[in-house]
């Protein structure tokens, strides 16, 4: 059975609870903070964000959503850049036209993710 124990601040005792989860590091890049970004996730899911505060798995919501998103964008780059031609081939004779198709696929990808994991 577990045990509450209390410290006392002033005239108040106050308990003494740590969250399970809250040991873990968890890697949260560029896609999992945008997911915070401008409080989105407070106005638009707060269903979502009360029940991870409350659980205590937040970061590992914003670790997934970072994993997820990595994922797919390498996926959709592979994919747009073999169906448009993007090869070494490209690479080696005119590095600057690669270069320029390879970012503009990277934001095409990104624009899709945003739209389909991040704020979703």
């Amino acid at each position: 059975m577990n045990k509450i124990t209390y410290h006392k601040e002033g005239d108040y005792l106050i308990p003494d609870l740590i969250l399970e989860n809250s040991n873990k590091d968890y890697r949260i890049g560029k896609y999992g903070r945008l997911r915070l970004r401008l409080n989105y996730i407070k106005e638009y899911k707060k269903g979502l964000y009360t029940e991870l505060m409350i659980n205590g798995t937040l970061s590992k919501h914003l670790s997934d959503i970072e994993e997820s998103a990595i994922e797919r964008i390498d996926t959709i780059i592979n994919q747009l850049a073999k169906s448009e031609n993007i090869n070494e081939d490209l690479k080696s004779n005119d590095q600057l036209a690669w270069v320029q198709a390879m970012n503009n696929i990277k934001n095409r990808a990104e624009e899709i993710v945003y739209n389909k994991i991040i704020y979703m």
